[in-house]
């Protein structure tokens, strides 16, 4: 899961989200979504780097829909999930 901090022009303050991370391993590669941002994916050749690259994914996908006036959709709750690695992104 991804902890966001969004802080957007027409927002009085910060305000937090976590969104869960599916990294899967592929033959040569490893890839990464968040069911919670549809659309929002990233890949990489090693663990680490679908990491920072996913990171920055959310990021921008994030900063986007502020941006835009979308709305940021409801992310999962952490219980909801068992055995999940979680990690923080700030925007």
């Amino acid at each position: 899961m991804a902890k966001i901090i969004v802080r957007g022009a027409n927002m009085e303050r910060g305000q937090e989200y976590m969104f869960l991370v599916i990294i899967e391993k592929a033959e040569r590669n490893f890839s990464a979504y968040s069911p919670d941002l549809p659309g929002c994916v990233a890949t990489g050749k090693t663990l680490e780097e679908v990491k920072g690259n996913m990171q920055a994914a959310i990021e921008m996908h994030v900063r986007g829909m502020v941006e835009d006036g979308l709305p940021i959709p409801e992310p999962r709750r952490r219980e909801e999930f068992a055995g999940i690695e979680f990690m923080a992104v700030a925007v």
